[in-house]
């Protein structure tokens, strides 16, 4: 409700009004009570025109808590006719699943942090709105940009910027790349404390739809055994599995060498000086590991045992000297009992190279073993097939392909072409056999427990996983954008993607799966009801009633009026 007035050539008249959006989509008003004259108000009041507009607005402020108490438990009564079409070219449903990510989006102040880049850079559009909604596309709907423009105009809040305006902005982005990363570390920690004791890396890559080499998308080994150029992705998350930082680089480089520069990066920028670097052991180099064992910096990354030299691997592949993890009592491993299948085993010792002191740690787990070698005898069985078909010639030998058990002898017989004959190779089965359920760790952490190490080697499933999301649920590749900057945009689009789902995934009291939140998220539909407001068709369940208790508003309620719709867009920016 607000005060309007009126003059006349004699007097001057007091109202208050309430505004409402009229059938034609217009912004309107109506008159609801009228005060009086100000000279009839001047009298009973005993003020003048100041006291008399302050006595006023307090009448609206009571004449719009009366009309919310009456409004709050109201039946809605609205029309429809069986006989009137639906008004063409009329939106009737739209997506609200967004306002949940919304919620976190402003929790780390990301309108905040393009307001920042704004200030430094000369354009009109809105680049908090553009940044916004290809981020929620990216989970509700992942797609190309210009799909994704498409997709912000099904949202309950439509895009208030062109399609031309999106491709403008992913350059300015692209060039405030690691700025936004470290801004938004910083801002993490309004949702709590972030375990950065522990830095997880790893990377992966993504392939393009073309057939030729450009700028840094290059050939190189495809994670998906792929034949397109790729590009590479160097990820940090902490321990918890949320996103810290990324880089890229080109797809023929050597993956060892992108740690080094995004480390320094978290180093000088994001004010992390003290944690443990995990990684697996293709990216535990010597340099690696030397540089992570400098200031108050250590690492616990895992380690190949065919790798090891001679000495070390004939210690790691000997049964004997293992402890039971659970109370350090001496085992052999030949002689193990039925019990000790659900067990974990391990044994210790300084391991040291030309440049650390570090400390080997190999674990045996029965359980692991016994899987290995379920794998192994399906691959077997499909190696002997592939002898018996002749189908070996289209065969790559990678570490996992069944045709790396046959090997070839070639047959020579005098004046005629040697023939080629295919066998089992029963030496490499047994060569693999001998590191069934055996796992290695290395450390500069000399005096730690074991079991707490071990703990911390085994969460690197957590970025493995940020990398199945990235790829397959928010449909990072193939990548379709050409131009370096649009690429380097298009990925830190689905890096905040992944941190804001993971945020708003940490904030639910029951846990989930990440299938079961993107299904509730992308689901959250609202039909338009004749203008007046909105309904929700979606299932109310124990998930959604948990999204909006960790965001403070609510969405579920039979009927949703345009004005409680407004509050909850609001409330959705924490505004």
């Amino acid at each position: 409700m607000k005060v309007m007035t009126t003059k006349s050539k004699n007097s001057e008249s007091f109202y208050i009004a309430k505004s409402y959006i009229n059938n034609e989509g217009r912004s309107t008003s109506k008159i609801i009570r009228k005060l009086g004259t100000l000279a009839d108000l001047s009298a009973m009041l005993h003020t003048d025109r100041d006291g008399v507009m302050a006595w006023a607005r307090e009448q609206a402020r009571l004449e719009t808590e009366k009309y919310k108490n009456e409004t709050e438990d109201a039946v809605v009564m609205i029309p429809f006719h069986s006989n009137r079409l639906l008004d063409y070219d009329r939106q009737k449903l739209f997506t609200g699943g967004y306002l949940f990510l919304q919620f976190v989006y402003y929790g780390l102040k990301l309108d905040s942090i393009c307001r920042k880049i704004r200030s430094r850079h000369k354009f009109k559009f809105d680049l908090n709105a553009i940044l916004s909604d290809l981020v929620y596309a990216r989970v509700l709907d992942p797609s190309s940009k210009s799909s994704s423009f498409q997709a912000a105009g099904r949202f309950l809040e439509p895009p208030s910027y062109e399609l031309h305006d999106v491709y403008r902005a992913l350059s300015i982005l692209a060039g405030e790349l690691d700025f936004i990363q470290a801004e938004v570390y910083k801002n993490s920690f309004f949702f709590g404390k972030r375990n950065d004791r522990f830095l997880y890396y790893d990377c992966t890559n993504y392939y393009f739809e073309i057939e030729q080499e450009d700028g840094d998308k290059k050939y190189g080994k495809s994670k998906e055994h792929r034949p397109n150029p790729i590009i590479q992705m160097g990820l940090f998350t902490d321990g918890d599995g949320l996103p810290l930082a990324f880089s890229l680089f080109p797809g023929s480089q050597n993956e060892q060498k992108s740690m080094k520069p995004l480390e320094q990066k978290i180093l000088q920028q994001f004010g992390c000086q003290k944690f443990i670097y995990c990684s697996d052991a293709g990216l535990a180099s010597e340099d690696n590991r030397v540089f992570n064992h400098m200031g108050e910096r250590s690492f616990i990354v895992t380690q190949s045992i065919k790798k090891l030299p001679a000495e070390d691997r004939e210690w790691a592949l000997d049964g004997k000297g293992f402890k039971r993890l659970s109370d350090d009592s001496s085992v052999d491993l030949s002689r193990l009992t039925e019990e000790d299948r659900q067990e974990l085993f391990y044994k210790d010792e300084p391991y040291t190279t030309k440049k650390l002191h570090q400390r080997l740690i190999i674990t045996y787990s029965p359980k692991y073993a016994a899987y290995q070698k379920a794998v192994r005898a399906e691959q077997v069985s499909r190696a002997e097939k592939m002898i018996a078909s002749g189908s070996l010639k289209k065969q790559r030998k990678n570490p996992n392909d069944p045709a790396r058990f046959v090997n070839r002898l070639t047959v020579t017989r005098e004046g005629e072409k040697a023939d080629i004959h295919y066998y089992l190779d029963l030496d490499k089965i047994a060569e693999e056999e001998k590191y069934d359920g055996l796992y290695a760790v290395c450390t500069d952490l000399l005096d730690d427990d074991v079991s707490e190490i071990l703990k911390v080697s085994e969460g690197r499933w957590q970025i493995e996983d940020c990398f199945r999301t990235m790829k397959t649920d928010f449909e990072a590749r193939p990548v379709y954008v050409s131009r370096e900057d649009r690429i380097k945009t298009h990925f830190l689009t689905c890096f905040l993607a992944l941190l804001l789902f993971r945020l708003l995934k940490r904030e639910l009291k029951s846990p989930c799966t990440t299938q079961q939140l993107l299904g509730v998220l992308r689901g959250m539909n609202f039909a338009d009801i004749e203008e007046q407001g909105f309904m929700p068709v979606y299932e109310r369940n124990r998930l959604t009633d948990e999204l909006h208790e960790a965001c403070g508003f609510r969405t579920d309620y039979q009927f949703i009026t345009k004005r409680k719709m407004k509050e909850i867009e609001k409330k959705s920016k924490r505004r």
